[in-house]
């Protein structure tokens, strides 16, 4: 499902604009397929975006939001929705990393890249 051109963060038209320019030019620049090239570089950005899109959970500590992400193929099985919104999740930072308690009492070892507070 394509959006309009409209709906993208600025970031993400030019970036699409750009890839469109490399099409167009890769091409032999040739006249004509503005909407061809437009589309396969919007595919070919929001594929990109999509493999570089990590997993990731947020948690409230004493008022500081952390945002975390984690690798799949680590994580031990670790599916989203373990931990219920507003349950007490037990956690310790060390350094730029935040391990989270699982139920199972495995830890979710995530990198943190975000704090808010």
């Amino acid at each position: 499902m394509h959006r309009t051109p409209g709906s993208y963060s600025p970031h993400r038209r030019e970036a699409i604009r750009r890839r469109a320019t490399e099409l167009y030019q890769r091409s032999g620049g040739i006249a004509g397929h503005d909407t061809e090239n437009w589309y396969r570089a919007e595919a070919e950005i929001l594929r990109e975006e999509a493999r570089l899109a990590r997993p990731a959970v947020v948690v409230n500590i004493e008022g500081v939001v952390y945002t975390g992400e984690y690798e799949s193929a680590s994580a031990a099985g670790y599916t989203p929705g373990e931990w219920k919104p507003g349950h007490p999740v037990p956690v310790r930072l060390a350094g730029n990393k935040l391990y989270l308690r699982r139920p199972n009492g495995l830890e979710l070892q995530t990198t943190v890249v975000k704090r808010i507070g």
